[in-house]
């Protein structure tokens, strides 16, 4: 796909995926949506990418849906053929959008680091969520506007939203549809660090630098699967009969032996296990 949208880039093994309206503050769109998922088809389907970030081009990371069309910008029967091939739920009605887009990010073998510079406001906020690593610059700002648009939170992140920070901070955020600062984010858990501006990229970069050069891609991509899902397991020891099998698994394996090997020998590992080929079977779908 040739994007129009966004911007794709690897780099020493780090994909950097850049929603790119500036002009627009980075307002989502159906074009940016397919975009999306493309880029992290991509990302997974390329063993030389280990690690994923996601950013904004220019002021904002996203300001919510591009609300151009008016009135009946959420209307979807108002909407032209291309922008209604979301497909359908099981109850058989219209998927929403950023759904899509935000259970595709939720599904990536690959660790997603976002980075937020500006507003991320509304359908900027949610795909935020599956994102595993949450860093912000000083001047981010960030807002669960729904209510106040008369919708509903979208994006599954009735689902996410909660499980990271608490149902109180969920609600509150969620209820009032205010924008919040940097430092709020942080205290509230929805951000891991608050950097300065100029340091954003740079940080998530070091973050990323650091996947690549110390861990095994099978252990990695297995541990998002399984910190994920376990999130809504019934009891620990679902978790504890899937650690079982990995660890057995991958404990007989080539990146297992050469994990302890260069332990002992004092020097990097080369892992040779690749996401593509060798990631565990038994693992459940998900989401």
């Amino acid at each position: 796909m040739t994007y129009r949208q966004i911007s794709y880039e690897v780099h020493e093994q780090v994909a950097t995926i850049t929603l790119n309206r500036p002009d627009r503050l980075n307002a989502f769109t159906d074009v940016m949506r397919r975009e999306l998922l493309d880029a992290f088809d991509a990302t997974d389907a390329d063993d030389e990418v280990r690690a994923v970030i996601l950013t904004g081009a220019g002021r904002a990371f996203c300001a919510g849906a591009d609300l151009s069309s008016g009135a009946g910008t959420f209307d979807y029967d108002s909407r032209d053929p291309e922008s209604r091939a979301t497909g359908l739920t099981e109850d058989g009605v219209p998927r929403d959008g950023g759904g899509t887009c935000s259970l595709r990010i939720a599904a990536s073998k690959k660790p997603v680091i976002a980075a937020v510079g500006g507003a991320a406001v509304g359908v900027g906020a949610t795909m935020l969520l599956p994102a595993d690593i949450r860093l912000a610059g000083e001047t981010a700002r960030f807002g669960f506007v729904f209510a106040r648009r008369g919708l509903v939170p979208e994006a599954a992140s009735t689902w996410f939203l909660p499980r990271l920070v608490g149902i109180s901070q969920a609600m509150e955020w969620a209820a009032t549809g205010r924008i919040f600062d940097a430092a709020e984010a942080k205290s509230g858990g929805l951000v891991s660090r608050v950097v300065p501006d100029a340091d954003l990229l740079a940080t998530a970069r070091e973050i990323a630098a650091e996947i690549v050069h110390n861990t095994a891609p099978v252990s990695v991509a297995a541990t998002r699967r399984l910190m994920w899902s376990m999130l809504s397991a019934d009891n620990p020891f679902e978790a504890h009969r899937l650690d079982s099998r990995a660890i057995h698994g991958l404990g007989a394996g080539p990146d297992a032996a050469e994990g302890v090997s260069s332990f002992l020998e004092k020097r990097p590992a080369e892992f040779p296990g690749k996401v593509s080929t060798d990631f565990p079977d038994f693992l459940p779908p998900w989401p």
